[in-house]
């Protein structure tokens, strides 16, 4: 026992910046899934179509993949704690957006219809196209080299924790007191994470002096992730993994009419992936997956691919949001790999680059896989779509461990 309760545990805490770093991903992480929380249902109390919320996932991801690129060479080359601040403006405009819209939904509804609700969710994705690998980036400065893999744990964890209060909170607030308490909440959150980055102090990184213009710089970028099949297999893995299992787009849809269960019942549901990854980040905070890395990677996205076929199938509650707690629990010993390799593999001059190309694998297709949920279950039903999808994770799992064998012998131990 006294080696689960080692103080290397808890090394990467002890470094100032990141417990501020921590603090602003947990506000901003709290509103933006609050954020969602609340606009899904309030889509769907709008217009009554799944299709809609599958377009929710749509707008998000053209500006975030648009703007991703190009985000990934300027974060390489300016200061990077500046970009993380300055775009969590956008964040704080849309929050004031949609609470702006709610405060009259009546009238607005009637003049524009969920208009503006989409114009703030084009502005999230315009802003996690750039802030998603500005962070990234910007972790990297924060900690030495071999307490790489503990901070991906930590933050990793962090997030899970802020990812089960804020769908929870969100649908609690919007259930019991209203829509105007709950979005202010998430204005109030936004702007907390604004003024929470400004505390952090960051020497400027190393730039590497070169004559290369933005496109060759960004194609530098994306060759050096296609050229490293540890980095492209992981990120390939997830990015289909997310994009045929995105059930929890469809969760309005699951509290509204199957479980019925209201919007206090979708913040749960959305809080039980986050309540299972967190209890994983702790359990990997102690033990690292260090050793058989590739195989841990693979055996845990089957394990995800199996929860979304269980949760498809569920008409109960609460087994459903167990199926969704340990899909949390498989899925975050995915992010923890994918954080640590990202961080070991690539240098530090890059990591702007890479950490955008891992955007679009990855952030992308959240917001692809709500798309591809939506008109599935238009086309399929909501039940099969989600069984679809639970079982073509599985094919990509099994595709992926054909043919990459790099990846299937994957051991960072002998990395740090």
């Amino acid at each position: 026992m006294k080696s689960w309760f080692s103080r290397e545990a808890f090394a990467v805490i002890h470094v100032k910046n990141f417990r501020f770093y921590l603090f602003y991903r947990n506000f901003m992480t709290m509103a933006a899934l609050m954020q969602s929380v609340i606009v899904g249902w309030q889509v769907y109390d709008l217009t009554h179509n799944v299709l809609w919320l599958g377009f929710i996932g749509l707008v998000e991801v053209i500006p975030q993949v648009s703007i991703s690129l190009f985000a990934g060479h300027y974060i390489d080359i300016w200061d990077r704690r500046k970009i993380v601040n300055y775009t969590t403006l956008l964040l704080v405009l849309g929050s004031l957006i949609l609470l702006i819209y709610s405060a009259n939904a009546a009238y607005f509804s009637a003049k524009f219809g969920v208009f503006p609700i989409f114009i703030t969710i084009f502005l999230t994705g315009l802003a996690r196209g750039i802030i998603s690998p500005a962070q990234v980036a910007l972790l990297g400065q924060l900690v030495p080299r071999n307490l790489y893999a503990n901070a991906a744990t930590w933050n990793s964890a962090n997030w899970q924790v802020a990812a089960v209060m804020g769908p929870a909170i969100g649908g609690l607030i919007y259930g019991f007191w209203g829509i105007i308490p709950a979005y202010s909440l998430v204005l109030g959150l936004n702007v907390l994470s604004f003024f929470m980055i400004m505390f952090l102090k960051v020497a400027k990184h190393e730039v590497i002096e070169t004559a290369e213009g933005v496109f060759t710089r960004i194609r530098s970028g994306i060759d050096f992730v296609f050229k490293t099949p540890e980095l492209l297999g992981a990120f390939t893995l997830d990015m289909f993994a997310v994009l045929f299992g995105g059930a929890v787009a469809m969760l309005p849809v699951f509290a509204s009419d199957i479980l019925l269960v209201g919007p206090q019942g979708l913040g749960l549901l959305r809080a039980c992936p986050a309540i299972g990854a967190t209890l994983m980040a702790f359990i990997l905070m102690f033990r690292p997956p260090m050793k058989d890395t590739g195989k841990m990677l693979f055996l845990s996205v089957i394990g995800f691919g199996i929860c979304m076929i269980g949760f498809g199938l569920s008409t109960s509650f609460l087994l459903s949001g167990f199926i969704l707690i340990l899909s949390g629990a498989f899925d975050n010993i995915s992010v923890v790999i994918r954080g640590t390799i990202l961080q070991l593999y690539t240098p530090d001059d890059m990591r702007g680059r890479v950490a955008s190309v891992n955007g679009i694998f990855i952030g992308s297709s959240n917001e692809l896989g709500a798309f591809e949920s939506g008109v599935t279950a238009k086309l399929m039903g909501l039940v099969p779509s989600v069984v679809f999808g639970g079982f073509m994770t599985l094919v990509v799992v099994f595709t992926t461990i054909k043919i990459n064998k790099p990846l299937r012998k994957l051991s960072l131990r002998n990395k740090m």
